[in-house]
């Protein structure tokens, strides 16, 4: 899927999150981790999801066979702030402030990229959050907090996201 500044959506919640799904399969190829992210070439790349599962069984068919160079694309449901330290992208599915303040606060020291749908998420240190503008669905970048986790993000992800 290109990042052609949003893609529509029916009013399903189901599709929505398919289309998400496919937009944090896509953001793995567009941000570039720390040379020193992995201890071997071997290691798996790992998406975590925290909070409810909004994606089902589609995530993990997206990411099927899936490499990021040599590291195989693997989800990883996370039921403890501990489990998600493990990850590489970490979507986050709470709208409570305070759990997701603590999550943003645990992970502040590593190298994972941060995504959410919830409208505070930018302002509480996450990197991504999804939102909806004319029925379609878009990304917003922190910069700075992206910046302090050691992750680039390709210009071409750049020029479809909103940025802050």
């Amino acid at each position: 899927m290109l990042f052609c500044g949003g893609h529509s959506f029916a009013q399903s919640n189901a599709e929505e999150y398919q289309v998400k799904a496919v937009f944090l399969y896509n953001f793995t190829q567009f941000v570039d981790w720390p040379e020193n992210t992995f201890n071997s070439p071997d290691e798996p790349f790992i998406i975590g999801i925290v909070g409810d599962d909004p994606f089902g069984n589609y995530i993990d068919e997206i990411v099927k066979g899936e490499f990021l160079g040599t590291h195989a694309i693997k989800i990883k449901r996370c039921n403890d702030i501990r489990s998600t330290l493990t990850c590489h992208m970490l979507y986050i599915n709470s709208t409570d402030k305070e759990k997701v303040r603590t999550i943003l606060n645990a992970v502040s020291e590593k190298n994972i990229l941060t995504v959410s749908d919830d409208p505070s998420f930018n302002k509480l240190g996450g990197i991504i959050r999804f939102y909806t503008e004319d029925n379609k669905i878009r990304f917003q970048i922190n910069l700075s907090r992206s910046k302090e986790a050691r992750l680039s993000i390709s210009s071409k992800l750049l020029s479809v996201a909103k940025t802050n």
